[in-house]
């Protein structure tokens, strides 16, 4: 069994708040990455179509403030509808060129109605399928303003190349419950996915990576002042408040041991590519395994709820 595998973080900013226009976004660093021989290709929480930063800028907290309502409005006509077929240009990326993929999604699923956001995290197989879509199950913070809390339906592992890889959104990766779900289904190869800050990723990642004894990768769009596209509803309130850098990146990679292999890369576009050996996983794991030897079933249990959620079940 070949134990490597070449993985890219794509470190990248949206065309804000613009589907279509970052999916070409996307397509162009999934093009560089298959030059690369890259077989995942990771992209940051929200990238498809942006991160909500106007929040922060417009008093987003007020109730029935026109420019919040209308920003939302923008947002949700830009989100995606997965059984639309908003992503098939990226499942055929996939297939065409057999590489694995998680992308952050700002989602907008007719499975609840079909007018409210999740902050989703999509896994796309190497034949292009979509294997799982998590709907982040906390949104952190004002992000509560405009996006739904998920469900447990995306805690779930996928095997690639001998790796067992999951994935998580921003801060979900500091709750410890849905992290241990990880490890028990096996995970030595794991995706967290942030909006852009080395703030969050300098600490964490190294943290899951020597408390799973497993890969992590960090990987972090960018946002700059500058970024904000012309077409942008009420885009001088934007501007007007908007520091110089909103996300400046921070994607990274440790390694089973804990200790960087990539450290946080900071203020600039780039595929950040690298080599991953397996072997390293199964060395770290003789001391410590968190779902293997070092656990204690018989005194401590998780249970995990998978089930999609809805409000409404119909029998026909």
């Amino acid at each position: 069994m070949n134990s490597n595998i070449k993985v890219a973080l794509a470190q990248i900013a949206p065309v804000w708040l613009d589907r279509e226009a970052t999916l070409e976004k996307i397509l162009q660093s999934l093009e560089q990455a298959k030059n690369e021989n890259a077989e995942l290709v990771v992209f940051g929480e929200a990238l498809l179509p942006g991160y909500p930063f106007w929040l922060a800028l417009t008093d987003g907290a007020a109730w029935n403030k026109k420019v919040v309502k209308e920003l939302h409005r923008h947002y949700c006509l830009n989100a995606v509808d997965i059984e639309a077929g908003d992503l098939e240009v990226v499942c055929a990326f996939a297939k065409a060129n057999s590489i694995a993929i998680y992308l952050g999604i700002i989602e907008r699923p007719s499975d609840r109605g079909g007018h409210s956001l999740y902050a989703s995290l999509v896994y796309i197989d190497q034949n292009g399928l979509i294997q799982s879509v998590h709907r982040k199950l906390q949104p952190t913070y004002d992000e509560r303003l405009t996006w739904s809390p998920g469900d447990g339906n995306g805690l779930v592992t996928h095997h690639l190349k001998g790796f067992t890889v999951s994935g998580l959104n921003c801060w979900e990766n500091w709750m410890s419950l849905p992290r241990a779900a990880m490890y028990a289904q096996g995970t030595n190869l794991h995706v967290a996915a942030w909006p852009g800050s080395d703030y969050n990723t300098k600490d964490i990642t190294r943290f899951i990576a020597r408390e799973g004894r497993t890969f992590v990768l960090s990987v972090s769009s960018l946002m700059l002042k500058e970024h904000f596209p012309k077409g942008t509803p009420h885009l001088e309130e934007l501007l007007e408040n908007a520091p110089a850098v909103l996300a400046n990146g921070g994607s990274c990679i440790a390694g089973p041991d804990g200790e960087w292999i990539i450290e946080p890369q900071i203020g600039k576009e780039e595929l950040i590519t690298a080599t991953l050996d397996l072997n390293r996983v199964f060395e770290e794991r003789q001391n410590f395994d968190p779902a293997g030897h070092y656990s204690r079933p018989d005194v401590t249990q998780l249970n995990v709820n998978r089930k999609r959620q809805s409000t409404v079940k119909f029998e026909d």
